[in-house]
């Protein structure tokens, strides 16, 4: 617990406070009611102002455990055979000016996403301001029942933004939202424009990885070949053992493999 705490670092209060004022004053909020996020997030300090308002502050350390986490990642890309393709975007504020633009380029693709609003400066912190959904769900906190009745619907999404050379990058259900009946995306980390190939299939066998604990693995296969063929889920497969030694992800890879490759040898 005292190691996660120091990857995530601390941004003073004093800093949290004159934040809020600077974002009260944008907005025009007579008044604030803060209310901070319990999350595991290291990229961030995040908290919502009046129900409305989400707020993620990003710090110098958050920058540097970025960066960590993009050397990491690009060895287990590395390990599946594939040059590395997750990117470090650079300071606090280019942080939160990637995760603007990033939003709003899933939204004009039409998926969903909460409404971008802006990213500023503050006292050497990275500020970002986005719409805040006050009722939803993370994928996991469905039960397997609804996660199949959204399971098609989310490789569908994937698939728009991958058909627009766009990624998400780091997929887990804590960053799939359902709210209003509906699945929203959020946290898309940074890859290379010349890596986008590889980081299709990493999205993909994310997904499944994300899937196959809450609905099965032969179930979630099938819901992804409703959108993806043989093939693209056969380029994912070899992302998996990766995927499965991060501790945001909790699955059989010879089961979803084993499906896969059953489907593979079957057309």
């Amino acid at each position: 617990m005292a190691f996660r705490r120091l990857l995530r670092g601390h941004v003073p209060w004093s800093h949290l406070e004159s934040i809020t004022k600077a974002v009260m004053e944008r907005y025009d909020l007579p008044e604030a009611e803060v209310t901070f996020l319990e999350t595991d997030n290291w990229l961030s300090t995040p908290f919502v102002i009046n129900d409305k308002l989400f707020v993620k502050v990003v710090s110098a350390q958050n920058s540097m455990v970025h960066a960590l986490l993009t050397a990491g990642r690009n060895l287990g890309a590395f390990s599946s055979g594939r040059e590395g393709f997750f990117e470090h975007v650079g300071d606090p504020v280019q942080m939160a000016e990637h995760e603007l633009d990033a939003t709003r380029r899933m939204r004009d693709l039409g998926v969903n996403a909460p409404e971008p609003l802006e990213a500023f400066e503050h006292e050497g912190l990275g500020v970002l301001v986005l719409e805040y959904l006050p009722e939803f769900r993370t994928l996991c906190d469905l039960d397997g029942e609804e996660v199949a009745e959204h399971a098609v619907e989310l490789f569908a999404l994937l698939s728009k933004m991958h058909d627009a050379s766009l990624a998400h990058g780091d997929l887990r259900s804590e960053n799939v939202l359902v709210s209003q009946g509906e699945l929203y995306f959020i946290d898309a980390t940074s890859v290379r424009e010349d890596g986008i190939a590889d980081a299709r299939s990493y999205d993909l066998a994310c997904a499944l990885a994300v899937l196959a604990p809450l609905m099965g693995g032969r179930e979630a296969v099938a819901a992804a070949l409703e959108v993806y063929d043989e093939e693209e889920l056969l380029a994912a497969s070899e992302f998996l053992d990766f995927i499965s030694m991060r501790p945001d992800h909790d699955f059989e890879v010879t089961g979803i493999r084993g499906e896969i490759e059953k489907r593979a040898t079957s057309t």
